[in-house]
């Protein structure tokens, strides 16, 4: 078990977390339940103490809810004391039946009366009265940002949420919430950055440090479609690194992105056990001050 931890908010969790979302959604060939359970108890095994999911990650439209299910499920039957374990979740994103030939309809919605529904079905899924970490998933251009905010701020007054956080969000969208909430409870900002995909992210990481919110790097490795397992080949400061050290260069993006602030707690996805048991040893990876100035040249 990994003593490395860091803060969301008033929450400790481990320096890792871990996503969730391929054991039910974006996947071609999604893991059976029970390689899902088996996933989530790796995890757990290693230290995890953090996993993110979200109400909209599921097979179908009419599955929302699947993968908070096999999280809370993956938490209960764990033979460990899941007493320390947070759990994280987002509302916000609306999936219904297709129109015009296509599967299924998306759309965004950051009204205090739906997210109120969504979190209520939230809770039901995870058999919880309240969730540690709740997010708006992505801004819902039709109102206010701000409007969202308060809606997710009037939610955690009442109880149902402990700790607030937005995703997706730019510097701008940043400050809103910090406005909104006040200083000091915006808990996290969770928003892609990886090797790959930093551009439109790196000011957001920044800005994080400065008010005191984690900033939380979803799809780390560098994502679907193959980013992730060719990292080290797309980038010979990882592959250098990864060799020096013997392990994997998806172990050293980890560890490399811990680097970059106290504040940064990454959650790479996976689905199968031995992949979320590699990103869970990437806290103890010591980098040498050459190495990480090697790695930061990937930002420019």
């Amino acid at each position: 078990m990994t003593a490395i931890t860091r803060r969301i908010g008033s929450l400790s969790v481990s320096a890792i977390g871990y996503g969730a979302m391929p054991l039910s959604y974006g996947r071609q060939n999604p893991p059976t339940h029970d390689e899902a359970i088996a996933t989530i108890h790796a995890a757990l095994d290693a230290g995890i103490t953090l996993i993110d999911t979200a109400d909209m990650y599921a097979p179908s439209w009419d599955t929302m809810g699947h993968n908070e299910e096999l999280v809370a499920e993956g938490v209960r039957t764990w033979s460990g004391d899941a007493r320390k374990v947070v759990i994280a979740s987002k509302g916000g994103i609306v999936r219904g039946p297709g129109k015009d030939g296509q599967e299924e309809s998306k759309g965004r919605d950051g009204s205090l009366a739906y997210l109120r529904s969504a979190l209520e079905k939230t809770l039901a899924n995870l058999g919880q009265d309240s969730v540690d970490l709740y997010y708006w998933h992505r801004p819902d251009r039709s109102i206010r940002y701000a409007e969202g905010v308060e809606a997710l701020a009037t939610l955690q007054q009442e109880g149902l949420i402990r700790e607030v956080g937005i995703s997706n969000a730019n510097v701008e969208e940043i400050d809103v919430a910090l406005d909104v909430l006040g200083a000091g409870n915006l808990a996290a900002v969770q928003n892609q950055f990886s090797p790959t995909f930093f551009h439109t992210s790196l000011g957001e990481l920044r800005r994080c440090r400065e008010i005191g919110a984690a900033f939380v790097p979803w799809g780390p490795l560098g994502g679907a479609g193959g980013g992730a397992a060719a990292v080290g080949e797309t980038f010979p400061q990882i592959a250098r690194v990864a060799e020096a050290h013997d392990v994997s260069p998806q172990r050293v993006v980890l560890a490399w992105e811990l680097s970059l602030g106290p504040h940064v707690v990454p959650i790479p996805g996976a689905a199968r056990p031995a992949s979320v048991i590699d990103s869970a040893q990437a806290p103890s990876l010591q980098l040498t001050t050459a190495e990480v100035e090697d790695l930061n040249s990937i930002l420019g």
